[in-house]
């Protein structure tokens, strides 16, 4: 063997100790803030909604955790780094979002509710049939966002233990190891929710958003200073080394495809474009484990300036994942992301390894560099599925076993025993979908949750807020009617089968030409809302006015 492989094996080796060393410390970090929350969770309020006591900052900065998600780091970093000025888009989308959320349902919900959307929903309406809705639609839009969270683990900690595909791990091949990988993660992560509740995973969140925010923050400035701060260089570089030259930085790569001679995919490549920034600016309003957090605060005025807070957080963030995508494709290079994710996921890993080894020297720096950005992306997707496991188990106790199958009769012990029941149910079927959709990029997964809350919770809660008419046949209608159309369309589109980075890549029952189906299941979840209201005389006058005054004064709520 010659000397320096066997030197590089060595540093590889140590390198991959200290990595994990590191990461490790934070588990046990992050597990000790939990379990210090567990003992101040005494109340139904307390494991929902963290006892309401967090002020907008801390509110802001768990929201800001709650949302920049894998997909935010790992994906929007990857597609970036990947297509250019396309994956730019993602980071838009996501940040505008919050405008909506901001303007149409912070405020309003926390009047109103008292622990989840169904909340909301079920004020005005016969309560059992719209929560047992409120519980289907939020469980499905949660496993989607986990399963982009678990693959995003599944990349992070191939990445960490140097796990490519063709190599072996403890005896496993790369692909074995991978879905070890991410039953692990999904395991760890049901701990934290069972034994947390809400208010551990609220802490769990505002230190993984300073840390994200630090880490990025870090990794931004030795990209630019790198390029002297000279912005065109960096751009130079990434078209250079992207391997698509000058079509990197100009629209068109993967979205709005010009195919000559072929009208129709230029169309279809077109709408998906549109269809994807729909969902993406529609969704945040619709995201179950995103609206519970707005009844962690006292008062309406402080959900306000929580989502303030969370906006230019986020907003900071999704600013920094620009520099991280190009810096990725200037310094890594494009081959090298997709010869270790196909999909790009590791973009930013990968470059925070090349920066430690050009500013802290050797493979020991970049060692380092890669643990700590492995240990936040890592504590980032714990945090985000805390949140979610958290969000749609705690439907499932308090809108479904408490309200429908108990009517309303069951202590608050038995809801928080149900609700870390449910967890448990929930992350396994997460665990199961993650194992296939290893090939898909995590921003791009997301998305997918993004167009199904969009299409079944956001039609319901708009109109349940602001529609004097709205009854209980229209919201089963909406979030029925949005909710299969989506789930179907996604079922049948080139995510699921029939293309090369499919899920099922040797099938093909693919009819539905688009990636995304935002734009033909977001309408229908309204015109279904309207249908099913139209067609039925059921309504409610009295109880509107009440939740109009609740919604604007927060007069009544709990």
């Amino acid at each position: 063997m010659a000397p320096q492989f066997l030197a590089a094996e060595a540093s590889t080796s140590t390198s991959r100790t200290l990595t994990i060393t590191l990461f490790l410390v934070f588990v046990a970090i992050t597990l000790a803030i939990t379990v210090w929350a567990s003992r101040q969770t005494k109340t139904a309020t307390d494991f929902y909604a963290g006892g309401r006591q967090f002020s907008g900052f801390q509110n802001g900065m768990a929201i800001g955790g709650d949302y920049m998600s894998a997909a935010s780091f790992l994906g929007i970093a990857g597609i970036i780094a990947l297509y250019g000025y396309d994956g730019f888009l993602y980071s838009i989308g996501f940040l505008v979002a919050w405008l909506v959320a901001l303007l149409l349902v912070a405020e309003f919900l926390r009047n109103s509710g008292r622990f989840t959307m169904a909340d909301v929903l079920a004020f005005r309406m016969r309560q059992r049939p719209v929560r047992t809705a409120a519980s289907v639609s939020t469980i499905v839009v949660s496993i989607f966002y986990l399963i982009a969270q678990m693959v995003g683990a599944g990349a992070l900690v191939s990445l960490l233990l140097g796990i490519k595909p063709g190599t072996e791990f403890l005896g496993m091949d790369g692909d074995t190891a991978k879905v070890a990988t991410i039953i692990l993660v999904g395991a760890l992560m049901i701990v934290y929710v069972t034994v947390g509740g809400m208010k551990g995973t609220t802490y769990v969140q505002i230190v993984k958003a300073f840390m994200l925010m630090g880490g990025a923050l870090i990794m931004v400035l030795m990209v630019l200073a790198h390029y002297k701060f000279n912005l065109s260089a960096l751009l130079g570089d990434a078209a250079t080394r992207s391997g698509k030259g000058d079509a990197f930085l100009e629209p068109g790569l993967r979205y709005g495809v010009e195919t000559a001679g072929d009208a129709a995919k230029t169309f279809y490549s077109k709408m998906d474009l549109l269809s994807l920034g729909l969902a993406l600016v529609l969704g945040t309003a619709g995201l179950p484990h995103i609206l519970t957090r707005f009844y962690t605060v006292p008062t309406s005025r402080i959900a306000r300036k929580s989502v303030l807070w969370a906006i230019g957080i986020i907003g900071t963030f999704y600013l920094f994942t620009l520099a991280l995508g190009f810096g990725a494709a200037a310094l890594v290079g494009g081959a090298d992301i997709t010869a270790q994710d196909k999909a790009g996921n590791t973009a930013a890993p990968q470059l925070a390894q090349e920066l430690g080894i050009e500013y802290l020297g050797g493979n020991t720096g970049g060692a380092i560099m890669l643990a700590v950005i492995a240990a936040v992306a890592f504590a980032t997707i714990l945090a985000v599925v805390a949140g979610l496991t958290l969000a749609s188990s705690s439907s499932l106790a308090h809108d479904f076993y408490a309200s429908v199958i108990k009517r309303g009769n069951a202590s608050e012990r038995d809801e928080v025993r149900v609700a870390r029941i449910a967890a448990l149910i929930i992350g396994a079927v997460a665990i199961a979908l993650s194992i296939f959709a290893q090939s898909l990029n995590v921003a791009f997964l997301v998305a997918l949750a993004f167009a199904v809350a969009a299409s079944a919770n956001l039609p319901a809660i708009l109109y349940s807020l602001f529609w004097r008419r709205f009854n209980t046949a229209g919201a089963l209608w909406s979030i029925y009617g949005g909710l299969i159309s989506a789930v179907v369309l996604v079922f049948f589109s080139p995510v699921v089968s029939g293309s090369a980075t499919a899920m099922f890549p040797a099938q093909d029952w693919q009819w539905f030409p688009l990636s995304n189906p935002g734009i033909i299941s977001i309408p229908l979840g309204f015109f279904f809302g309207w249908l099913g209201t139209v067609i039925t005389k059921e309504s409610d006058p009295e109880k509107y006015a009440e939740l109009e005054v609740r919604s604007l004064t927060g007069h009544g709520a709990h």
